[in-house]
């Protein structure tokens, strides 16, 4: 195997809790050194997430593996003096701090980029660098809140409930990987780095699919639908004999095909499910017939029967059930890291060493003195 594609590249991480450092995870994961700058009084604040397996945070563990520690008081001058020279031969600087703090440190992007021209600043916040709400803090929940992500999530008859994962600080951790990617690219062309400023609220804006593309062009509003799609019926889940089952017929041949499945062809040439548009509308009693029909049998019969036909479906799995899938274990989608397991990396590409373990998340401070030496400035 050769080196891996982001090998020569140094991070300098400044950010905490789980959007940066998912982020920079990634970017280890893809072969970069990622050196993780934490508070010497407390350090990331995930690190007192529990559980804990023997003093270590899971949740910690899990976002900051393969990384370098280091404590740095930046308010102390020597300290100050210090984090200057590891960004002045660095590549990349990734933070998710409030912008007002870095400019209290004296280290917002003019500042770096005074420091290291060819330097990529790359800042995940909740409402981005410029704009009404910049200074204000953000999670998640509020930004799934305010983007309209909890309006569309839930059955119903139920109130707006938030997705089972912090969806947002993900996929905003996810466009600065691109951003950052994109822009090393573009160093290569140029040899001048840049600046990156990604926004909880506008990565939420970008994934909100049919629920805004019906908003911005007048069209009536995706409302709670529970775990039906919007604009392809039959995709529900239904329940078989025993549990639930997924099952999407996006076709009208597909949908054909279930229906002589379930031995209900009758369906196929009912005026309200003949057509798309039709099974749209009457969705709710094309649910109805199916459910009739699915409980006749239990729901793996059911899954063997449809996908040997192709109709796509699935279990409704718990998370402990997923865990268990052998495509998964085949994809090398869990790994070890000391004595913790967790999800693998997710980008399979030629050239990149996929191993089953991976180097623990580092201990606060445990490569302190190694690179306070390494870095050391050069004293006139």
């Amino acid at each position: 195997m050769g080196a891996a594609p982001l090998s020569d590249v140094t991070v300098i991480d400044l950010t905490h809790v789980l959007s940066g450092p998912f982020c920079t995870m990634l970017l280890a994961e893809l072969g970069a050194r990622v050196i993780k700058v934490e508070h010497a009084g407390h350090g990331d604040d995930t690190r007192r997430f529990g559980p804990d397996r023997d003093g270590m945070s899971i949740y910690f563990a899990s976002i900051n593996r393969g990384k370098e520690s280091i404590v740095i008081d930046c308010e102390l001058p020597d300290d100050h003096a210090l984090l200057c020279e590891m960004i002045r031969r660095a590549d990349v600087v990734v933070e998710n701090l409030r912008y007002v703090t870095l400019q209290h440190l004296g280290l917002d992007y003019p500042a770096l980029r005074a420091i290291n021209p060819r330097i990529i600043y790359a800042a995940i916040s909740g409402f981005g660098q410029d704009g009404t709400l910049r200074n204000q803090p953000a999670y998640d929940p509020i930004i799934q809140a305010m983007g309209g992500m909890m309006s569309i999530n839930g059955q119903p008859d139920d109130p707006p409930t938030k997705v089972g994962t912090s969806m947002m600080d993900y996929m905003s951790g996810l466009f600065c990987l691109a951003g950052i990617e994109a822009a090393l690219y573009e160093r290569e062309r140029t040899g001048e780095g840049s600046r990156i400023d990604i926004a909880m609220l506008d990565a939420q804006v970008a994934v909100l699919e049919a629920a805004l593309m019906r908003a911005l062009n007048g069209e009536p509003p995706v409302s709670r639908i529970g775990s039906r799609h919007p604009v392809i019926t039959p995709s529900d889940a239904f329940l078989a004999a025993d549990r639930l089952i997924y099952i999407i017929a996006a076709t009208d041949e597909m949908f054909a095909r279930l229906c002589e499945l379930v031995e209900r062809p009758d369906l196929v040439h009912d005026a309200r499910f003949a057509e798309l548009a039709n099974r749209v509308a009457n969705h709710s009693r094309l649910k109805v017939e199916l459910d009739r029909a699915l409980r006749t049998r239990p729901a793996a019969e059911w899954i063997e029967i449809l996908s040997e036909a192709n109709v796509p479906c699935s279990l409704v799995n718990t998370v402990e059930e997923m865990t268990k899938l052998p495509q998964l274990a085949e994809r090398n989608m869990f790994v070890s890291a000391g004595n913790i397991r967790m999800a693998g990396n997710p980008i399979k590409m030629s050239g990149l060493t996929d191993g089953t373990t991976r180097r623990a998340a580092p201990a606060l401070g445990a490569h302190t003195d190694r690179i306070r030496a390494e870095f050391a400035p050069v004293r006139n």
